[in-house]
């Protein structure tokens, strides 16, 4: 199995993104890839209907990316290949949205015609003025009403069946201008040449017909463009919540600057309320900053000096100067659109079937038309030529692979774009697929499961208090910078003791622990070994140290002058919500393993505190990946959860690896899945949108291969023999127009997908089976809670209109914004926020 993370160093190839226009069915896919993986040096070459891109792994040396687009175009799509690749989506989108409202200007013009035609055709025999138009006058008024739905509305399918056909292959564009053609054609000859029709043949015209598909279909067309736009949404609200400006601090000036001129090592000043341009380092001043947009996580963050911040995060009411270190494409919210854009035009192995399927569909149904019309004409009753004309039609519009095309991407990009709105980063549709069927969690302790650095546990006295006696540990350990002393110190400092600054004889014993001289008074502070060795009665210490041990712990004895007046507990400690998280996945029906260097009896005390039954201890770091095989070769589907640079080989031998976003940029390299924040919870909810995401591919699938097992005998006729039941071909349009859109609607249910966090009430019952019935009732509260919140209209974020930064008034409407920076953009220009939401 080729993962994401293995592409650049399998094939050593470089990547290409190109957006392809004029894509209108899953049959283009194959084509265009075909072209693509036709060129030498071309690794591997994957197109995505929905997202109407191709990803292109390429050997530099043999091709530049030049070649990719003429090969698009010379298939007779059209290619774009930008090197900004927000400056393309957002040229693409426009350029989708001048397409859309041209198709939704041709639906309406072609719609009052077709309306109109329909009423003539119908109402000669019954409207009173309608009935008096002779037949041949009536005849020409319809032409002259269809001719310009027929190639003004509908160049659009000639010219992409015309393009086909220069590169001898067919698509969905052919079936529509073949079977509308033949409708109007007919017609024609009937009105101008009614002498070369046999008078066996009943004189009839079918203007009707071919006006009414080409309007359905063009309605079809408009639906699915602007649903598959709403798939793309989490993109468009990442790129929104990136800042504008920056205030800049350069040579004792402060000055705005677009976020775009700003540059790695550049102070930055940000006040209350504003957005974070870019990510960097707090050097001054203190705040509380909401990382929710990014991490899903609706608590502040503290910060301060040497702490982290990530631009387009908000501010709260502290004040503060950073360091820039990352700008530009390098910032954490522009990887996170990078990823999600990737996996969004990436394909799950589910998505193969309908693509082989699509590859040769279209001549399929071609030969199957071909077929229902010769069969009417020779066995069909009279008018045997009607018939045959309008089943012929029937199979040719009913049959359309869009559905096809858009049964996977669509649920992928809406899957993937959720996660991402919630601190999930998936970097591919495999990766979502595999994550469904992972039957074993493989977690790393330290700093996974843990913390992952010593905390003080437990604190035991003989004759003084707490406070006493860590004061007087703390004070001999203050000048160690063993992890172990650390612990002892931030509790110390935590509690706001006094720590002695002057020591005497200070002396540190190896694998044992220090000796010191406070106030003439010898202190020792270590091991059971340590404690036999200067002969140290710790008899009445020795069942609590026992305890520390069985829990995982490790203990240390403090003595005054020989004799034992204390017992520190120092472990490191499980992270907040592990125990929950190993819960709900046992709950799921997953396996929970750990795996860590530690010693047998220490990972085993950690792993019962867990509910975790197997462990793998005393594993060196570079066989954490063989372990992670021998598990595969038992027959278990692994997704390994880890952290730290030695989990990386781990994270690629995995099915599904996932990163902790607060670990090594090696292992959020190397894994499938990052969770941008430290916290586990999204481990559990990566499993069930996994789960919900391929339920709904299945589901779309199975429609949309139903549809035209279906679709197509009722359209050649074959229940006809039995009750006279035939399929019109304007019924036919509108069946084929309403597939690809419910397809795509039921992708967008995957937008309700309930992220409650297990442990949380909602989560718990989520977790527990109770999807569907937690995603009702947050979506209820959510409908309760509307009239409260409002929709900032620049970066799209939901916030309570209370809490608001600003408002503005515009054309009689008050509204909300998030941060200043936010309301500045919108009342510099309304009109540009207002149109793109």
């Amino acid at each position: 199995m080729l993962k994401t993370a293995e592409i650049p160093e399998n094939v050593g190839g470089r990547k290409a993104i190109i957006s392809v226009g004029n894509m209108t069915c899953a049959s283009c896919v194959a084509k265009v890839e075909a072209a693509l993986g036709g060129l030498p040096g071309v690794e591997k070459a994957s197109v995505n209907f929905a997202t109407e891109k191709a990803t292109v792994i390429y050997d530099p040396e043999a091709l530049n990316p030049e070649d990719l687009t003429q090969a698009v175009e010379s298939a007779g799509y059209t290619a774009m290949l930008a090197d900004d690749e927000v400056a393309a989506d957002i040229e693409v989108e426009q350029a989708r949205q001048r397409e859309s409202r041209l198709v939704f200007r041709k639906f309406v013009f072609s719609a009052a015609v077709a309306v109109a035609i329909m009423v003539l055709s119908m109402g000669h025999m019954s409207l009173p003025l309608v009935k008096e138009i002779p037949e041949r006058t009536l005849f020409f008024i319809l032409f002259a009403l269809a001719t310009p739905v027929q190639f003004w509305a509908g160049w659009q399918f000639y010219h992409g069946a015309i393009s086909a056909a220069r590169h001898r292959t067919t698509d969905m564009n052919t079936l529509v201008a073949v079977g509308t053609s033949a409708a109007y054609l007919y017609s024609v000859m009937v009105t101008f040449f009614p002498g070369f029709i046999p008078d066996t043949i009943k004189h009839a015209v079918y203007f009707d017909s071919s006006a009414t598909i080409i309007v359905l279909i063009l309605l079809g067309r408009y639906l699915e463009a602007r649903a598959k736009g709403r798939t793309s949404d989490a993109i468009r609200k990442l790129i929104g919540l990136q800042a504008k400006t920056a205030r800049v601090l350069r040579d004792g000036v402060e000055q705005d600057l677009p976020v775009e001129q700003v540059m790695v090592d550049d102070l930055i000043r940000v006040r209350p309320g504003e957005k974070i341009a870019v990510d960097g380092f707090v050097t001054e001043g203190f705040s509380s900053i909401d990382e929710s947009m990014l991490t899903g996580e609706s608590i502040p963050v503290e910060k301060g000096p040497g702490t982290e911040v990530i631009g387009a995060t908000i501010n709260g009411t502290g004040s503060f100067t950073f360091r820039a270190t990352k700008v530009g494409r390098d910032t954490m919210l522009s990887q996170i659109i990078k990823i999600t854009e990737e996996a969004q035009g990436s394909k799950a192995p589910i998505q193969r079937l309908a693509d082989k399927v699509a590859s040769v569909f279209v001549p399929v149904v071609m030969a199957l038309s071909v077929i229902t019309f010769v069969v009417w004409i020779l066995a069909g009753p009279a008018p045997a030529f009607n018939f045959a004309l309008l089943n012929f039609v029937a199979v040719l519009v009913i049959a359309c692979p869009c559905a096809l095309g858009l049964a996977t991407p669509t649920a992928i990009m809406v899957g993937t774009g959720k996660g991402a709105e919630h601190g999930i980063l998936i970097k591919g549709g495999e990766s979502l697929e595999m994550a469904h069927r992972v039957n074993t969690v493989v977690f790393d302790k330290t700093g996974t499961l843990t913390v992952g650095k010593p905390a003080l546990t437990d604190l035991v006295t003989r004759g003084g208090s707490e406070d006493e006696t860590l004061a007087v540990a703390a004070s001999v350990e203050r000048g160690s910078e063993h992890p172990l002393a650390r612990a002892i110190a931030e509790a110390a400092e935590e509690r706001g003791l006094e720590v002695r600054q002057e020591l005497d004889g200070f002396e540190a014993l190896p694998g044992r622990g220090v000796r010191a001289t406070l106030d003439g008074q010898t202190i020792l502070l270590g091991n059971n070994r340590l404690m036999e060795e200067e002969r140290v009665d710790v008899s009445g210490l020795v069942k609590e140290a026992e305890r520390l041990s069985g829990e995982g712990k490790t203990s240390m004895y403090l003595s005054r002058d020989g004799r034992a007046v204390g017992l520190i507990g120092v472990a490191d400690v499980m992270k907040e919500h592990s125990r929950e998280v190993v819960k709900d996945l046992r709950d799921m029906g997953v396996e929970v393993v750990m795996i860590t260097g530690d010693h047998a009896a220490t990972a085993m005390a950690i792993a019962r505190q867990l509910g975790i039954d197997r462990v793998l201890s005393e594993v060196l770091p570079q066989d954490k990946a063989v372990e992670v095989k021998r598990l595969q070769s038992e027959g278990k589907l692994i997704a390994m959860v880890g952290d730290g640079i030695n989990d990386a080989p781990a994270l690629a031998q995995a099915d599904v690896g996932i990163a902790i976003g607060t670990g090594t940029d090696i292992a959020i390299e190397a894994s499938d899945i990052t969770l941008i924040s430290g916290d586990l919870r999204p481990v559990v909810n990566v499993m069930r949108l996994s789960r919900r995401t391929l339920r709904t591919i299945k589901q779309n699938l199975f429609w949309a291969f139903f549809y035209n097992v279906i679709g197509i005998p009722l359209a050649a006729g074959v229940l006809y023999p039995v009750g006279g039941i035939l399929l019109s071909p304007m019924i036919a349009a509108g069946a084929m127009a309403f597939s690809s859109v419910s397809v795509v609607t039921n992708s967008l249910r995957l937008r309700r997908f309930n992220v409650a966090l297990p442990g949380d009430e909602a989560g718990q019952r989520a977790t527990a089976g109770g999807e569907a019935a937690g995603t009702d009732k947050a979506g209820r509260e959510e409908v309760r809670g509307m009239h409260h919140k409002a929709v900032d209209p620049v970066c799209g974020m939901k916030i309570r209109k209370k809490a608001a930064a600003g408002t503005s008034e515009y054309k009689g409407k008050t509204y909300y914004f998030c941060n200043v920076n936010c309301k500045k953009s919108f009342d510099e220009d309304p009109e540009k926020y207002l149109k793109l939401s």
